[in-house]
C-alpha cells in the first residue's frame, strides 16, 4: 500500500496527520504537488514536483496509484477517476469517496461550475477548516488504514 496526497491545495493539518500515520505504520507516503513542500525529516516519504498545469498533479496520481493505496484528495474529479480505478479516496474532511457517492459529488460540483459561469450562484468556498475537521480526517484515516 502506498499513501498518496494530492498536496497543492491540502491543509497542513491533514498532511501532518497523513506524515505521522504513515510513519507509525511504515507505509510509503508520496506528496504530489507543483511545488516542493515543507516536510519534517526522515524516512517513507518522499515527494513528486510535477509541471504547472491544469490537472498534471491530478494525471500523475491517476497514473501511479494502484488498486489497495490511499489518495488524499479534496478534488472531486481526481476522486471520481481514483474510484474508477478502484482506488480508495478521502478527503480532508474525513468522507470517504466511493461509487455511490462520487458520482452524485460530481455532478454537483459540474452543476455549480455551469451556474457561477453563467452569473447565477456565488463565488463561495467551503468553509474554513477547524478541529472538528481534523479530528473528523484523523478518525477516518485510522479506520481506512486498519481495514486496507
Amino acid at each position: 500500500m502506498t499513501l498518496w496526497i494530492d498536496a497543492d491545495a491540502c491543509p497542513r493539518p491533514v498532511r501532518d496527520i497523513v506524515v505521522k500515520a504513515a510513519r507509525r505504520r511504515q507505509i510509503e507516503l508520496v506528496l504530489v504537488a507543483n511545488s516542493a513542500q515543507q516536510l519534517p525529516p526522515g524516512p517513507g516519504v518522499r515527494q513528486v514536483i510535477v509541471p504547472s498545469g491544469p490537472d498534471v498533479a491530478d494525471q500523475y496520481i491517476i497514473d501511479h496509484s494502484r488498486p489497495g493505496d490511499l489518495v488524499v484528495t479534496a478534488d472531486i474529479p481526481l476522486a471520481a477517476g481514483l474510484v474508477e480505478r478502484k482506488v480508495t479516496a478521502i478527503n480532508p474532511r474525513g468522507e470517504i469517496y466511493d461509487e455511490s457517492s462520487v458520482g452524485e459529488r460530481l455532478a454537483v460540483r459540474n452543476l455549480m461550475d455551469e451556474l457561477r459561469g453563467a452569473g447565477l450562484a456565488g463565488r463561495s468556498g467551503p468553509a474554513p477548516y477547524n478541529d472538528r475537521d481534523k479530528q473528523a480526517f484523523a478518525n477516518a484515516l485510522d479506520r481506512l488504514l486498519s481495514r486496507l
